[in-house]
């Protein structure tokens, strides 16, 4: 197994958490949303991103709002539903949860 492979499965595993994180707080245009992702270190193209919104928003999680833009065509901001809110804090508990048993791992060969 190439390390790249591995990399990119576990940035897979984690990204609809991270897409819901960078959206807690304010709407954001795709753009946005992947430069957010991008600073982060979790390299995302928008073949990856607009499958993933889309189905975050099909299953409640996220909804959209069209607003113009001064810059060209109107822009489609994404935000977080109450139901989208609920999950992400369910989502965090186990990211801690997962997140601690991995360090303990770590902790125990060395």
């Amino acid at each position: 197994m190439k390390i790249e492979n591995a990399k990119a499965q576990m940035r897979k595993g984690v990204l609809e958490y991270c897409i819901l994180l960078v959206l807690n707080g304010e709407p954001l245009y795709a753009s946005s949303i992947i430069k957010g992702l991008k600073d982060a270190k979790m390299i995302v193209v928008e073949g990856t991103l607009y499958p993933l919104l889309t189905r975050l928003k099909n299953d409640g999680l996220l909804a959209y709002r069209w607003e113009e833009s001064t810059q060209g065509p109107p822009r489609k901001y994404y935000e977080l539903t109450e139901k989208g809110r609920n999950f992400l804090t369910e989502l965090e508990g186990s990211w801690t949860e997962l997140s601690d048993a991995v360090n303990k791992v770590k902790q125990m060969r060395a």
